[in-house]
């Protein structure tokens, strides 16, 4: 939290049994952001709204849902949007970033959980959890970017380490950033 305050994140993403202590820590002075359904996704919907109605009331600003991978693999589409539904409802007009879990699709299945997200109110998709050995891609980014709506957004994280993938990685349409590198890729950045 101290980090994301120095350099003026867009948020600092923790685990939910540290939301309340983070937000009376630091109030207003940064977005905190949980994950539901971390790390694997395999959560029932239930459960999974039911960790965003706790991270809620807790004070959480933004929510990281983790895709039901297994569900849409094996096509249950609308079991997928129902998922992501019940996410963006229990947020209550809080920001909402899917994680689709790149590393375990193909390009026609990133596409296909994109579309999903963004038409079940997403206000973001995102690359990876950084739980398994993806990393986010320009390719995957390029993929999400174009099969979303206007105003939906694209956050690539997972396994960037220096400024020169962070800038690729906007360049290719991310319009945020998940790292655990952010304060040395912000000084590298400011060296530029």
């Amino acid at each position: 939290c101290d980090d994301g305050m120095k350099y003026h994140t867009a948020s600092v993403c923790i685990p939910a049994s540290y939301v309340k202590q983070a937000k009376e820590d630091v109030g207003d002075k940064l977005p905190i952001c949980t994950v539901i359904g971390f790390p694997l996704g395999a959560n029932t919907t239930e459960i999974k709204a039911a960790e965003t109605e706790r991270a809620y009331c807790d004070g959480c600003d933004e929510f990281d849902m983790v895709i039901n991978v297994g569900a849409l693999k094996s096509k249950n589409y609308a079991y997928v949007k129902r998922d992501f539904e019940a996410v963006v409802t229990a947020a209550k007009g809080k920001i909402v970033k899917v994680i689709i879990e790149t590393f375990y699709l193909t390009p026609e299945e990133v596409a296909v959980a994109s579309r999903i997200a963004s038409d079940a109110g997403a206000n973001f998709v995102k690359t990876c959890t950084g739980f398994n050995d993806g990393i986010a891609t320009v390719e995957n980014v390029k993929i999400m970017k174009a099969n979303i709506a206007d105003g939906v957004k694209v956050k690539a994280s997972s396994g960037i380490r220096n400024y020169e993938q962070a800038k690729a990685l906007i360049e290719a349409g991310a319009e945020r950033l998940g790292t655990s590198a952010g304060a040395k890729i912000l000084e590298d950045a400011a060296g530029k």
